[in-house]
């Protein structure tokens, strides 16, 4: 009679957590991808075993970024059942988006040697084998240390400017306020900025970045004050408009831009261009962060790359990577306010000095404070824990506490995540985010923000706005075919 009953109380917990993974499949298809994941994680409580629904919460995790959350629930899901198919290519796909090819190779090996006459997983398990011997080609001839700068192969005086190229120019090889206005216009109608004026802009820019500090440090006066903006991940329209709600860049209007400028969004050119001609315009105040998508990897993977070459050339992608490694990795304002793009460090004790000493130019390594500040996150609860994502570390109140009281700063501003409103305050005031990417890629119907903060007592202000129309040109569209089609 027990043995019945229990087995009539275990059918009534599979029946109930069959529910919710179907409530949690409807979320999916709308998109909701939090609600999928909470709806998921309530039915693998009831049902641990089931290697379903640990592989679909590795989808929705992949579709909100959380890359290490994903790659563990399908590690677990072939725990479970080593036969499911779908587990090694979430597993996969987690890895590349990770930048860890070999183990996604491994695992797209096994979908082939399995399923030989599916025609997808040959063509991920093609695509991913040549990112993996590049990439070995690559560190064979990264051991050259005197590897020469794409400027020394330049040559943009002899670059002619075609008559029938009615674009923006520069003025005697200048950045002026009259082409910026020329350059968003031509940009906003889908054309290209002639190559010699592009190489010309990162040649200069490049220049500009080396000199600065691996940490800004800037003072407002009591009556000034700086617009601090989140991600923009290449959505060119999208910046455009806060640039009509809120004035262009100018000596009296200063702005930060936190990285994550590239990638996903395919208008990631437009935007990079946009902001490195108004670093050149305003350099003393206009300021750039570096965001963990400057950088190879990501771009290889999200679109920069993919963008570049087919608006330019190769050549052209190689310049941007040199560029992006001067970027500085952090700003402190007034003493008392500390931005960077991701967040704080996997370990206490880090100062203002270290992040100082920072040798910047460079991609970043996997561990230790340059990662950190373009990786992490914050969490509610104290200490730390393993990522999301899958790199760096997430960070609690009392972590920010220590950090801001061993340094004698108030707040931190960072960025890196979406937010429904555009901005998040956490960790009682003193972790703040914002992000300006509105309706990410499309889909996450997702306000933008943006920050004020005034020098006379630095009490954040923030302004939303909603996602304008662009051209019809989806995000992604440059991306490696691997993430484009990974997510199956």
């Amino acid at each position: 009679m027990e043995y019945g009953s229990e087995k009539m109380a275990e059918e009534e917990r599979s029946a109930s957590a069959e529910k919710l993974k179907e409530t949690a499949n409807n979320y999916f298809k709308d998109k909701d991808y939090e609600n999928a994941i909470k709806y998921y994680t309530e039915a693998l409580e009831l049902n641990p075993t089931n290697a379903v629904y640990c592989s679909n919460r590795s989808l929705a995790y992949l579709r909100t970024e959380c890359y290490g959350y994903a790659l563990a629930d399908a590690t677990r899901a072939l725990e479970l059942d080593k036969n499911y198919i779908k587990g090694y290519y979430r597993r996969a796909t987690s890895n590349m988006a990770l930048g860890k090819f070999k183990a996604a190779l491994k695992d797209y090996e096994t979908v082939v040697r399995v399923r030989p006459n599916d025609k997808d997983a040959k063509m991920k398990y093609q695509e991913c084998n040549k990112i993996v011997k590049r990439k070995a080609f690559e560190r064979a001839i990264a051991g050259d240390e005197l590897k020469r700068s794409v400027v020394d192969s330049l040559d943009i005086e002899s670059m002619t400017i075609e008559d029938d190229y009615t674009g923006p120019k520069l003025e005697d090889g200048k950045v002026t306020l009259e082409f910026m206005k020329e350059l968003m216009a031509w940009f906003k109608d889908q054309k290209k900025l002639h190559r010699k004026c592009a190489y010309q802009m990162l040649v200069q820019v490049k220049e500009l970045l080396s000199k600065l500090p691996s940490l800004v440090e800037i003072t407002l006066e009591e009556t000034e004050k700086i617009t601090i903006c989140g991600d923009t991940h290449g959505q060119y329209y999208d910046l455009l408009n806060i640039f009509d709600l809120n004035g262009l860049p100018s000596p009296t209007n200063p702005y930060l831009f936190n990285g994550d400028f590239v990638d996903r969004g395919s208008f990631s050119l437009e935007v990079i261009l946009t902001l490195f001609g108004f670093k050149l315009l305003h350099p003393d105040h206009f300021y750039l962060l570096r965001g963990n998508h400057e950088t190879d990897n990501m771009n290889q993977m999200y679109g920069f790359e993919g963008e570049v070459k087919a608006k330019y050339t190769a050549q052209m992608f190689q310049l941007f990577s040199e560029v992006f490694q001067w970027l500085p990795l952090a700003q402190c304002i007034n003493s008392k306010v500390l931005v960077m793009h991701g967040g704080l460090f996997s370990e206490d004790g880090v100062t203002l000095d270290d992040i100082r000493k920072i040798d910047r130019n460079r991609q970043p390594p996997d561990s230790g404070p340059m990662c950190d500040l373009l990786w992490s996150d914050p969490q509610p609860q104290n200490g730390r824990s393993v990522s999301k994502r899958g790199v760096s570390c997430q960070f609690g109140p009392d972590v920010t506490e220590r950090f801001l009281e061993q340094n004698k700063l108030e707040i931190i501003v960072r960025s890196h995540e979406v937010k429904g409103e555009g901005y998040e305050v956490t960790h009682s005031g003193k972790c703040i985010t914002v992000f300006s990417a509105p309706n990410y890629c499309d889909q996450m119907a997702n306000k933008g923000a943006y920050i004020h903060l005034r020098g006379s007592d630095l009490k954040p202000e923030f302004h939303q706005f909603n996602a304008v129309p662009h051209p019809n040109v989806k995000p992604m569209a440059y991306a490696n075919s691997l993430m484009q089609m990974g997510m199956m």
